[in-house]
């Protein structure tokens, strides 16, 4: 191939992998895009690849996904952003695709393109796109329409603002719930391009439509929007325009709906204010927290403290609470899992006597709740409580139920506890924790489940670190080797696990005279898992220990041990060796 044809090659690959059979191919042709525009320069891009690209109707959605996202980012290759507007008309036939995902990236990527775009080139180009597919036949294109209004709206001239704002308004009341619910999807995005002037007439009509529409699915989406415009608006605005829509939303026919507003409710008590809130809002989330439909109560319930925390504590123990109070026992498990992953949080809310009189009782009965996951949501919040109640009434009141989950039939809960514990310790301090909690810690390292094991060792070093060396020298490191004895190989090994986990924080001394050599001694045990077991944990104490100490005891028993009959065995200690012998020409 001379010099001259060298240009034409890639433009041809091009066109013979597109029309190829195999996807993959073809896909892969559309990835190398950019490959083929630098090497066709800017303007045989412009004019022929970008063309073919338009004419190319390919029908397997993977290629028109990958060709939309390759083309928001083909600026760089076409000259620059004088020239963006050759980009929209693939875009454009891409938007008008029955599969969905194609669609939203050709819009992901308009709006990309739109927003780097000079004023005059929106207003020439992209201004009559958005119409063309906004009066689209087939409604996929009025669907995509909808979602590119706001790009051209902020530069486009008086007379096509007006324009803009018509076309949108018929979309909102198109034929097909598809379109006029990606109306009511964009609608905040739209508004937030718009003058006051026409947000309080043009858009809250628009907005008033979409609210009163026949299919939920439309009105679903127009709760969204209540909180996106909520917003935008002035305090009194909100409170004329958009509280009367969240408050007759609260009580629609459809639990979709109420399940959204019991989602968004929380975001317009800032939009609106105090007293609007305290008259209308507190009644409507009353009411979604008591809700017939258990998706609501969820939904609700899991805003409890989100919603507390903007009403003062009168409010929130006056109408909040006896809700929760009910909530706590809902036949609906999801309902009580809800209510207590957030329910912690109302204590800061409700101060240190109303906690203790009401939200504590409430806390206990979901500790116990027959259901692992309400239990779980509990547990990993116990320190926003402690914040509030103080320590005695803690240990007196939740200490004994924290016990009784540390012997929990369920291994997750078992493992919540586990993970819960040094922060406990560090609140109980040392002497009460040794009472009640030390023996658990040292049974936890036989469970039956290998992660309730791990984390145990992990726990015990946590400790360590939490009460200092010389307490665990007294109340740990004797137990644990202890239990070196074990019948039970797994048993020994999680003691291995728990030596290498304890060793950097006992510190050398103490590695030297107690750890090392009941480590050592085990290196003759039966079982390969605990030798290779071994050979881990000796290196993993070497940067401990004195170099005489790693020469003169762990060198020798690494030796034998690699040369061991399994081959595992032997892998693990010539590892180790090999890693001592690095570290000593290194140093």
């Amino acid at each position: 191939m001379s010099m001259g044809d060298e240009p034409l090659y890639p433009i041809a690959v091009l066109i013979d992998e597109l029309k190829n059979e195999d996807i993959q191919l073809r896909l892969n042709s559309i990835r190398r895009l950019p490959t083929i525009a630098r090497a066709l320069g800017e303007e045989r891009t412009r004019k022929e690849l970008i063309p073919f690209l338009s004419e190319n109707n390919d029908d397997v959605d993977e290629v028109l996904l990958a060709m939309a996202e390759e083309l928001g980012a083909f600026i760089p290759y076409i000259g620059g952003i004088e020239h963006a507007n050759v980009l929209l008309p693939p875009l454009e036939t891409l938007c008008t695709v029955e599969e969905t995902c194609v669609r939203e990236k050709a819009v992901e990527s308009l709006c990309k393109i739109g927003s780097q775009m000079k004023e005059t080139d929106l207003a020439e180009s992209f201004v009559p796109l958005v119409k063309r597919l906004a009066a689209g036949e087939w409604f996929t294109a009025r669907v995509s329409a909808c979602g590119l209004f706001h790009i051209p709206y902020p530069s486009a001239p008086e007379n096509s603002k007006a324009e803009l704002r018509s076309v949108y308004s018929q979309l909102c009341q198109d034929d097909m719930p598809m379109v006029r619910r990606s109306a009511a999807t964009n609608l905040g995005k739209f508004a937030a391009t718009m003058e006051p002037a026409h947000l309080k007439t043009d858009i809250m009509q628009i907005f008033e439509d979409l609210t009163q529409d026949d299919q939920d699915s439309v009105r679903l989406l127009a709760v969204e929007g209540c909180a996106a415009l909520g917003k935008l608006l002035e305090p009194q605005d909100c409170v004329k325009h958009i509280l009367p829509v969240i408050v007759n939303f609260s009580q629609d026919k459809s639990w979709r709906v109420r399940y959204m507003v019991a989602n968004q409710l929380y975001e317009l008590c800032e939009a609106v204010g105090p007293e609007p809130t305290k008259s209308e809002l507190v009644p409507a989330y009353v009411r979604l927290l008591r809700d017939n439909e258990a998706e609501v109560r969820i939904a609700a319930a899991g805003k409890v403290t989100k919603f507390s925390l903007i009403l003062n504590a009168e409010l929130a123990i006056q109408h909040i609470l006896p809700c929760v109070k009910e909530l706590s026992s809902d036949s609906s498990q999801h309902v009580r899992s809800a209510l207590a992953s957030v329910i912690m949080g109302m204590a800061p809310v409700l101060g240190k006597e109303a906690t203790t009189e009401q939200l504590l009782p409430i806390f206990l009965s979901l500790l116990k709740d027959e259901f692992p996951d309400v239990r779980l949501s509990i547990i990993s919040k116990l320190d926003q409580v402690n914040q509030v109640i103080g320590i005695d009434l803690l240990s007196q009141s939740l200490l004994p139920a924290i016990v009784e989950l540390a012997e929990d039939r369920h291994w997750r809960v078992r493992l919540a506890i586990i993970e819960y514990i040094p922060l406990l310790a560090s609140q109980l301090g040392v002497g009460f924790f040794d009472d009640k909690l030390g023996a658990l810690c040292m049974k936890w390292l036989q469970d039956k489940v290998y992660s309730i094991r791990d984390a145990a060792a992990t726990n015990l070093k946590r400790l360590a670190e939490e009460f200092g060396p010389d307490w665990a020298l007294q109340h740990i490191v004797p137990q644990v080797l202890d239990m070196i004895k074990n019948p039970h190989y797994l048993h020994r090994m999680t003691v291995l696990r728990a030596i290498s986990l304890l060793a950097p924080v006992m510190g050398s001394e103490i590695t030297c005279s107690k750890l090392l050599p009941v480590v050592v001694e085990v290196s003759k045990d039966r079982v390969p898992n605990i030798k290779f077991n071994v050979a881990k944990a000796l290196q993993s104490m070497t940067p401990i220990v004195d170099h005489t100490v790693v020469e003169s005891t762990i060198r020798p028993c690494l030796i034998e041990l690699s040369e061991d009959p399994d081959a595992d065995v032997r892998f693990f200690a010539n590892q180790a060796i090999q890693a001592i012998d690095n570290k000593t020409t290194s140093s």
